[in-house]
């Protein structure tokens, strides 16, 4: 009995999420956690997203044409901007995955809360958080373009943009697993609906990418 409250209350650990996904997700289940994580995981994203802002210069925003003081201004808005939606982009990309999850939840008649769910997406975002930092602090370092992941197929082959390639990228990948693990350890799906779920939401980023890229390319941006 003593183990079981133990075990009840124990706290899902953020650094888990790296090694022991499945036993913070259990954790999270049955002592669902909000704040702490969805600020720690906020300033980790605002860090990385700071370290993107640090990595951009004028040609990358296509200010050549602008007079130094006019580029200067823009870069600063730029980087203010970027940094800022580092900070939101957690609770934003928790909050819209968590309400599509929680209707295939409903649909496949799971006892699971939103606040597991919400909970559980904070604790996933940790990945991409740690992916964010780690490639923004090698962008810094050696330079390129910002948007181009170095853990991606893109950044591997040295493209000049992100395009489809920059979508299939280690850490997404990572996330993607991580995510059907906890759709079925937290979400009470079944493994088939679990991994078909995480897998759509992975080709559907990449066909967004696929349609944005060929629209930029039709009106020449």
């Amino acid at each position: 009995m003593e183990q079981e409250v133990k075990t009840s209350s124990a706290k899902p650990s953020m650094l888990g999420m790296i090694w022991s996904p499945g036993e913070q997700f259990d954790r999270i289940r049955q002592n669902p956690k909000i704040w702490v994580p969805l600020i720690l995981v906020s300033i980790l994203y605002a860090a990385g997203m700071f370290l993107m802002a640090v990595s951009m210069d004028a040609s990358y925003l296509g200010l050549e044409g602008m007079s130094e003081a006019e580029a200067e201004m823009v870069m600063m808005f730029s980087r203010v901007g970027v940094a800022i939606t580092g900070i939101f982009t957690p609770v934003v990309v928790a909050l819209i995955s968590g309400g599509i999850y929680m209707i295939f939840i409903k649909i496949a008649g799971s006892d699971a809360t939103f606040k597991q769910i919400f909970s559980m997406n904070i604790y996933i975002l940790v990945i991409g958080g740690i992916g964010l930092l780690v490639n923004m602090a090698l962008r810094a370092a050696i330079g390129g373009n910002p948007e181009i992941f170095i853990t991606s197929l893109a950044g591997l082959m040295n493209s000049e943009k992100p395009g489809v390639l920059g979508s299939i990228e280690l850490f997404s990948i990572w996330q993607s697993v991580v995510t059907a693990i906890g759709l079925h350890r937290v979400g009470g799906l079944s493994k088939g609906w679990a991994w078909g779920i995480a897998i759509a939401f992975f080709i559907i980023g990449i066909v967004f990418t696929l349609i944005s890229n060929t629209l930029s390319g039709m009106t020449g941006v």
